[in-house]
């Protein structure tokens, strides 16, 4: 959340982060919202883990988001991916608070809840429709896999652009 603020800084905006996780919106809209404060623990648990069992890998890079762990592996060599693989599916199944999901060359713990970019796109429709008192057309855009839980909730009354291949399945109305 922190590194797209710094990044657009636009204010009046509605800010996410860590898959819709960690939202910073106007106060008319509800202000700080952060879901999933109660894995941190397990998240803490499962970095140290992964630490152990990838960083003698070369060009694996753990990353630790609030509520989230990315392991990217774009920057290791193509005999060992399998190697950064094996060790999150050794580490995943230790902490059943956490679900493993991955994208474009990597690999993502993060909370096993109801919650994702989907869920979070939805919420803010209805925060944004009750602020407004009109309906709305979303527009969603992105180009990873964990996109498509957005493309989904938004496909009967939104546009999705996924930005991509065009030979990829997607839920998105519409590629770029």
């Amino acid at each position: 959340l922190a590194d797209v603020q710094r990044l657009v800084h636009v204010d009046g905006l509605v800010y996410a982060g860590s898959h819709g996780f960690d939202v910073d919106a106007p106060m008319n809209l509800g202000g700080r919202r952060q879901v999933g404060d109660e894995y941190a623990a397990a998240l803490d648990e499962a970095e140290r883990a992964l630490h152990e069992e990838l960083d003698g890998v070369p060009g694996a890079f753990i990353e630790r988001k609030r509520y989230a762990i990315a392991i990217h592996y774009r920057n290791v060599d193509p005999a060992d991916e399998s190697r950064v693989d094996a060790g999150v599916g050794l580490v995943a199944p230790q902490f059943p608070k956490l679900r493993r999901t991955g994208g474009k060359k990597v690999f993502e713990l993060r909370p096993a809840m109801a919650w994702d970019k989907g869920t979070l796109v939805r919420w803010l429709l209805e925060q944004l429709s009750a602020a407004s008192h009109q309906p709305l057309t979303p527009l969603f855009m992105g180009d990873d896999l964990t996109d498509e839980d957005a493309f989904k909730a938004i496909a009967t009354d939104g546009i999705g652009v996924r930005v991509g291949d065009p030979a990829e399945t997607t839920a998105a109305r519409y590629v770029l």
